[in-house]
């Protein structure tokens, strides 16, 4: 289903249908009313999936792919989730278990991971950054892909707030959170007006990227290529509105997909789509069935009831022809009544002149 152009998109992170927002779609804004997913979020795992896959799939969609291994820093739960149901996909914390510095990686780990998720965790790793990036670079099979996201500007070179950052902590003197460090040197210095992601107290912001500082250190780290995902996936709700902070992706060398994965996810989608079919078939069988059997119903009632108007017809008909009788009858008695009644008046008649005669002879009456 495609919703590009449409009022709604669907969301690539749970797989659920959601209403364009009238204002636009915020990078952070939790978009989704489902998962709550954020475009920033959307727009990685869009990003994720046509590195690995070659196309855009919502992570529902995605085929079960055991051998592909990678780490997410910091991932939210609802995504790192999804991820693990469908790969080798470890969520990791800087501050519990299971860790993750990535300062300070475990060596053994060096070439292990097919992809690594970093998003909006590279602006708060203490300096030097390049050690960082260089450490990515080392955990990444040859043919790994590193997807980040992290604030950045468009013009100049990276910003250090603490650039002889080496050991400190936050502490809030009447109220204040400043960040005090001790130099390498051992000299003292103390920060004030900070800048925090998620709120005061909550991660502390260590410097500000450009394009070109990253893509410099993505370079340097040993990445052979940086691709900056400024395109749009409407149909996932990813639209960018800046030209900044986009989501990018740092291969070591061209990705080649596991070929055993991908035939055994396609074998397990024809089987599917095979007892689907056959299911279809089935209740398609018993709905016809069905359809059959309340025809041959239909049609039974039908024919007795018109028997039965026919019947009610005939009786109405036999009735009125009987009422008709009835009533002829009714004036015959009426009609002979009456007859029987003259003839009696009329007997009455000729008996009184009878004996009115037989008197007068008798000479009873004068």
């Amino acid at each position: 289903m495609n919703f590009s152009g449409s009022g709604n998109f669907l969301c690539n992170i749970c797989g659920a249908e959601a209403a364009r927002p009238a204002e636009g779609f915020g990078r952070e804004s939790a978009s989704c009313p489902q998962c709550h997913s954020s475009m920033r979020v959307r727009a990685v795992v869009a990003l994720l999936s046509q590195e690995l896959l070659g196309a855009h799939l919502t992570l529902p969609e995605f085929p079960v792919m055991k051998s592909i291994q990678g780490i997410g820093m910091s991932d939210s739960p609802g995504l790192a989730e999804r991820l693990a149901e469908k790969l080798d996909y470890t969520n990791t914390f800087y501050h519990q278990a299971p860790r993750f510095d990535v300062v300070n990686p475990d060596p053994a780990d060096f070439g292990r991971y097919d992809f690594i998720l970093t998003s909006e965790v590279m602006e708060h790793v203490p300096p030097p950054i390049e050690q960082s990036f260089a450490n990515l670079f080392r955990l990444l099979k040859p043919d790994g892909v590193l997807i980040m996201t992290t604030p950045y500007t468009l013009g100049g070179k990276t910003r250090e707030h603490f650039p002889e950052l080496h050991e400190f902590t936050l502490a809030s003197p009447g109220g204040q959170t400043v960040l005090i460090n001790r130099r390498r040197d051992g000299t003292l210095e103390t920060f004030e007006n900070l800048v925090f992601h998620g709120g005061p107290g909550s991660t502390v912001e260590i410097r500000v990227f450009t394009e070109e500082s990253l893509r410099e250190n993505l370079r340097s780290a040993g990445f052979s290529s940086v691709h900056v995902a400024s395109e749009n996936v409407p149909e996932f709700g990813v639209e960018h509105a800046e030209t900044w902070s986009l989501p990018m992706a740092a291969r070591k060398l061209p990705y080649r997909a596991p070929v055993g994965d991908v035939a055994r996810a396609y074998v397990q989608v024809c089987r599917r789509n095979e007892h689907i079919e056959e299911e279809l078939a089935r209740l398609k069988s018993d709905y016809d069935a069905f359809v059959a059997s309340h025809k041959e119903f239909a049609e039974t009632l039908t024919r007795e009831s018109k028997e039965r108007l026919d019947w009610g017809t005939s009786l109405d008909r036999e009735l009125t022809v009987r009422t008709e009788w009835a009533q002829s009858l009714d004036r015959e008695i009426e009609a002979l009544r009456a007859r029987l009644e003259a003839a009696h008046a009329e007997r009455a008649a000729i008996e009184a002149r009878l004996w009115i005669r037989v008197g007068r002879k008798l000479g009873i009456i004068g």
